[in-house]
């Protein structure tokens, strides 16, 4: 799955509903800022996002998409008395432009010229005496203290409590509500008990008492317990305390029937989901840690203004814990991705046997028949995202979304890219693979290639234990950096296990993110995506990706040297390569490869299958 830069799928394809749709915004505009008036807010920020921060946010939480009309999962509205905006960056612009059209709204082009950022913006309608006001439970805390900063400078108010959509939003869907289910041991590896002993030596080595958890992977992850309350993320909405002498889980109790033993054995008290809020303005006494990435702005606000408290501003320890995966969950995920990978390869063939039969394929069609293709998987829950499935020109867009009802019809040339992954008891994969249909350019065969080389240039890297993803993104890069082609994203993300599929804090990228902790020494039991690509506007996109994960290699007089394993086993389209740019090395590396998929993957295989199977993996 592409990186997120690194955020993920949209749909580029919605619309909005004419005039109609335009009288409704409208009238929904105007009980705001009645509701505005009333509470003395002079200018309302509407954010997209729940109340743990997560990367994806439920129905439950369309409050920008209800007041805009605008449907992109990444997305800001700023309304005033008399003006409304969207802030949303290029990968919306034409989306936002159709769905805003014939509204009020006026469209802020994010990153263009001439366009201010969303604080300056603000910052220059907010006079003295003005309040600025929006629902600090859904806006992250950095970006809160920016707006309490803001009003404090212009000698203005800011209300973290201000919700008005809440009160007009009468058909919202409902609060995500799902039941947990607990992993065993088998599968996670370790106790609740063993976390919970790793995660207070933490806090002893962060000088610090209480442990204030809001985001809901660190949770789940803690409690070995799993939900299905966002989409594609199994996880439950959770807020989680730990002492030193016990332990607080924040969620509604009647989601834990299948957990709640586990949790009282391991200690665990559980207590309503929101009084997380009352709980931490009454904490006296402790030095508590507070993760204020991964925090809202109300729960760290609540936590700031308690002066019987000292705040210790850490990253929270469970975000490096469960990036280590432990010797148990790395052997779930090996065997998961033979399984993930046959039904993958199993869609490669039936794909290219199809179109080449001339059956009437889309890109629709293709990811339904792959995405079924992993619901027989015997432990599969569901899909670890959306597929994407891009054909051409649309694979392009990084961020290309492909629906039943607009779509491109697969031909006898050219490539489908098919970004896809599971979620499964035995862990999370994420791979793409990138498919000749027929006829291709000496230009996408060359850009293919060099793809090809840096995804196998890093995942063959031996290097120094200290380095970071910062450090070799360069490895994967390199081969079009010769041609002075790149890629606009990171080269790749941390994966969970039977969680976010991108995680914190390991990753590949060449540029370092300005207050993004980015930089994470790449530690043995780490998953990460290895995905370069080319993205030729107009024309073609590919991206070649395969999860691998740091071992150990040796010890010498230089130091600890690591290495990388690679977990994903499927053929890459050897139809698409031209081997005038691959060197000796890049072409031991491609077959050692092939010969490790085929090893694998044979055993499963039989008759015309695998006969497939010898040809896909032949060597060069």
């Amino acid at each position: 799955m592409d990186n997120i830069s690194d955020d993920k799928i949209i749909n580029d394809n919605a619309t909005n509903n004419g005039s109609n749709n335009n009288t409704v915004i409208s009238r929904r505009l105007e009980a705001v800022r009645g509701i505005m008036k009333e509470k003395g807010v002079d200018i309302y920020v509407v954010v997209t996002g729940d109340y743990h921060i997560s990367e994806y946010a439920g129905d439950y939480f369309k409050e920008r998409e209800f007041i805009s009309g605008f449907s992109g999962s990444a997305g800001t509205a700023v309304i005033t008395s008399d003006t409304a905006v969207l802030f949303t960056d290029g990968r919306y612009f034409v989306q936002a432009e159709k769905q805003l059209s014939g509204t009020e709204y006026k469209l802020m082009r994010m990153g263009s010229a001439g366009v201010p950022a969303l604080n300056e913006y603000c910052r220059e309608l907010l006079k003295e005496g003005m309040t600025i006001g929006f629902d600090g439970r859904c806006v992250q805390a950095g970006q809160g203290i920016e707006f309490k900063k803001m009003a404090e400078f212009n000698k203005a108010h800011c209300n973290y409590s201000f919700d008005a959509i809440e009160q007009i939003y009468n058909d919202r869907a409902e609060f995500p509500h799902s039941k947990a289910f607990y992993l065993d041991t088998m599968y996670s590896g370790k106790t609740i008990k063993d976390k919970l002993i790793d995660v207070r030596c933490a806090m002893k080595d962060n000088m610090s008492d209480v442990h204030i958890i809001a985001s809901l992977d660190d949770i789940c992850w803690l409690f070995n317990i799993r939900g299905r309350d966002v989409h594609c993320n199994p996880v439950i909405m959770a807020y989680a305390a730990v002492y030193m002498d016990k332990t607080v889980l924040y969620t509604d109790i009647d989601r834990l029937d299948d957990c709640i033993d586990k949790l009282i054995e391991a200690g665990v008290e559980v207590k309503p989901y929101n009084d997380i809020y009352e709980d931490i303005r009454s904490i006296a006494g402790h030095k508590v840690l507070i993760d204020k990435k991964r925090v809202n702005t109300r729960l760290y606000l609540y936590a700031k203004d308690n002066d019987k408290i000292e705040l210790v501003e850490k990253e929270n320890p469970e975000v490096l814990l469960k990036a280590v995966k432990n010797d148990i969950e790395i052997t779930n995920l090996k065997n998961v991705h033979i399984d993930d990978g046959l039904a993958v390869t199993r869609f490669i063939f039936w794909l290219k046997k199809a179109v080449k039969s001339g059956q009437t394929i889309t890109e629709a069609s293709a990811a339904e028949y792959l995405d079924n293709l992993r619901s027989g998987i015997k432990d599969y829950i569901e899909l670890s995202f959306d597929t994407i499935s891009a054909y051409a020109d649309n694979a392009a867009m990084m961020h290309y979304q492909a629906s039943k009802d607009n779509c491109s019809t697969l031909k006898q040339e050219g490539m489908l890219l098919v970004d896809s992954g599971g979620q499964y008891m035995r862990g999370t994969t994420d791979i793409t693979r990138t498919i000749a249909l027929g006829e291709v350019t000496d230009e996408m065969k060359k850009c293919y290639t060099l793809t090809l080389k840096g995804m196998l240039n890093l995942a063959n890297t031996r290097f120094l234990h200290g380095c970071t993803g910062y450090n070799l993104d360069i490895m994967a890069r390199a081969p079009l950096w010769n041609e002075n082609i790149d890629y606009r994203c990171g080269t790749g993300h941390g994966v969970g296990y039977l969680l976010n599929v991108h995680e914190a804090p390991n990753g590949f990228r060449w540029k370092h993110i300005q207050g993004v902790n980015d930089l994470a020494v790449l530690t043995p039991g780490m998953v990460t995506s290895d995905e370069p690509g080319v993205y030729a506007d107009g024309r073609f996109g590919i991206r070649i990706e395969n999860e691998i994960i740091v071992t150990e290699d040796k010890e010498n007089e230089y130091g600890r040297w690591l290495k990388f394993e690679m977990l994903t086993m499927v053929p890459v389209d050897l139809d698409l390569v031209d081997v005038q740019y691959l060197n000796y090395k890049d072409i031991e590396q491609l077959n050692n490869y092939h010969k490790q998929v085929y090893n694998v993957l044979s055993p499963y295989m039989k008759g015309e299958e695998l006969e497939q199977l010898v040809y896909s993996t032949r060597e060069l």
